[in-house]
C-alpha cells in the first residue's frame, strides 16, 4: 500500500504510468484548444493562461492549502470548511475549472483566498503550477481526481485529503473498469473523508484504507452573497405580492413550474414566479406558455408572470426575497444543492428524484425542514402549506449542527501540515 505524501513517496503503477506518459502529450494540442474555447467566450480572456500553469497571481505569505473542486456546488461547498480552517492562520488556494464555477466563487470569495483555474494535467503545466504555489497542503473534493495532479504534489512531499467524497453506483462503476489506477491515486492521501456509507464503501471497493463518513460540507456553507441594498429595493416593490422562487431549474423542471404558477396566476393574477435557470443563457428560451415575462438584463422588476433571471451568481439574493423556492433538478437531473435556501431562511420544495443528493434530503426530511412535490396540483398545495415558515426554521436549524460539526475534520486536516 502506498504510504501517503508526507510519509514517503512510493513509484506509480503501471495506469498511473501509463496515464502520465500518454499526458506528455497534452501540450502539442492544449494551447489551441483554449484559443479556440475562448474565441467561443467560454474561457476568461485574462485567466486562460492559468489552465498552462501560470500563476494568476502572486502566492500569499506564509502557509497556502490548495484545495479543489470540479463545479459551481462543489466549490461554493468548500467556503464552509475553509472558515473553520482559516482560523489558524492559513491562505487558501482554490482551483476549479469551468467559468461558471470561476464567476460564482469570485462573488462569494471567504478571506485569505485566492481562485486560480487549475491546470491541464500535464507534467510541464503542473510543475509551472506547483513551483509557483508552494501548497503546505492539497484538499481534493467530490469525485474529481486529477491522476497527474495527484501524483505530481505527492511526488513533492505535499500532503492529500480527499473530503466531501460522493460516489453514487453508476460512477463506482465507471471507476472499477481502471480500479487500479484509482487504487493507486486513493492510497496517497491521508484523509478520505466521505459523505456517506455507500461512497465510504465504493471508495474502499477502489483501493481506499480508512474512509471517515463526514456528511455533505454543502450544509455548512455560509449564505450565499447579496447586495443588501439591491434585496431592499426589490422587497420594497414586491410587498403585497404573491410571490414565489425556482432555483437552478431544467426543462423537467420548468414543465411543472409553469404549469403550476399558470393555475396560481388563474387564482391571482398578480402572482410572481422567479425562474432561475441553472444555465442563465436558457431563459429567455423558456416557453412561459403566454404568460407575461420578463427578463432580469432587462432592468425591469418582477411583476405579474415570470421573472427570467439570465445572470450567474445571483441566487443569493433571490433566496432572500422569496419566503419558498422549489430547487430545481428534481425532475430528471438528480437534484441540486438545498442547502442553499435553508441557510437563508426559504422554504424548500424539491421534485421526486433527487438521488445526486439522496442523504441531504433524507435528512431533511427526517427533520420535517422540505417538502417533495411531484406535479403542478402537489407544487400549489405546497405554496398554501401553512407549515412552510416552521420547516424553513427547522432546517436552517440544521445548518447551524453542520457548521459546528466542521471543527474536527478542519482540525484533522491543518494538522497534516509540516509546521
Amino acid at each position: 500500500m502506498k504510504t501517503g505524501g508526507a510519509q514517503g513517496f512510493d513509484p506509480p503503477g503501471l495506469a498511473l504510468r501509463t496515464y502520465v506518459a500518454v499526458s506528455h502529450l497534452i501540450p502539442l494540442v492544449a494551447p489551441f484548444i483554449l484559443r479556440r474555447r475562448l474565441a467561443r467566450g467560454r474561457e476568461e480572456p485574462a485567466r486562460w493562461r492559468e489552465k498552462l500553469g501560470c500563476g494568476g497571481s502572486a502566492r500569499p505569505e506564509g502557509r497556502l492549502i490548495w484545495m479543489h473542486a470540479v463545479g459551481i456546488g462543489e466549490v461554493m461547498a468548500l467556503r464552509g470548511l475553509i472558515g473553520a480552517m482559516a482560523r489558524q492562520g492559513f491562505s487558501f488556494l482554490v482551483t476549479s475549472s469551468a467559468r461558471s464555477s470561476a464567476e460564482v466563487f469570485g462573488a462569494n470569495l471567504p478571506e485569505r483566498t485566492i481562485h486560480q483555474y487549475l491546470p491541464l494535467d500535464a507534467p510541464s503545466y503542473l510543475a509551472r503550477f506547483l513551483d509557483h504555489w508552494r501548497p503546505d497542503l492539497s484538499v481534493w473534493a467530490e469525485q474529481d481526481l486529477w491522476p497527474g495532479a495527484v501524483l505530481a504534489a505527492n511526488r513533492r512531499g505535499v500532503p492529500l485529503a480527499l473530503v466531501n467524497a460522493r460516489m453514487n453506483a453508476a460512477s463506482y462503476a465507471r471507476r472499477r473498469r481502471v480500479a487500479s489506477l484509482y487504487g493507486d491515486l486513493l492510497a496517497r492521501f491521508q484523509v478520505i473523508a466521505a459523505q456517506d456509507e455507500v461512497t465510504a464503501g465504493h471508495l474502499r471497493g477502489l483501493g481506499a484504507g480508512e474512509v471517515q463518513v463526514t456528511g455533505s460540507l454543502k450544509a455548512a456553507s455560509p449564505p450565499l452573497a447579496a447586495d443588501g441594498a439591491e434585496v431592499a429595493r426589490i422587497k420594497a416593490a414586491l410587498a403585497g405580492r404573491r410571490l414565489w422562487l425556482a432555483a437552478s431549474t431544467h426543462a423537467g423542471d420548468e414543465a411543472v413550474v409553469l404549469e403550476a404558477h399558470r393555475r396560481l396566476m388563474a387564482r391571482d393574477p398578480e402572482a410572481c414566479l422567479i425562474l432561475v435557470p441553472r444555465v442563465p443563457g436558457r431563459a429567455a428560451g423558456v416557453d412561459a406558455g403566454g404568460m407575461p415575462v420578463a427578463l432580469r438584463s432587462g432592468g425591469g422588476m418582477p411583476g405579474a408572470g415570470v421573472f427570467m433571471v439570465d445572470r450567474f451568481g445571483e441566487l443569493g439574493l433571490w433566496y432572500r426575497v422569496a419566503r419558498v423556492a422549489l430547487v430545481g433538478g428534481g425532475f430528471g437531473i438528480g437534484g441540486h444543492n438545498p442547502w442553499e435556501p435553508a441557510h437563508l431562511g426559504c422554504a424548500i420544495l424539491h421534485g421526486p428524484g433527487v438521488e445526486n443528493f439522496a442523504a441531504d434530503y433524507a435528512a431533511l426530511h427526517a427533520a420535517e425542514a422540505a417538502l417533495a412535490v411531484t406535479g403542478p396540483d402537489q407544487v400549489l398545495a405546497a405554496l398554501d402549506d401553512p407549515t412552510l415558515a416552521d420547516r424553513a426554521a427547522r432546517a436552517k436549524g440544521l445548518v447551524a449542527r453542520a457548521g459546528a460539526a466542521l471543527v474536527p475534520l478542519a482540525n484533522q486536516l491543518t494538522g497534516l501540515v509540516r509546521r
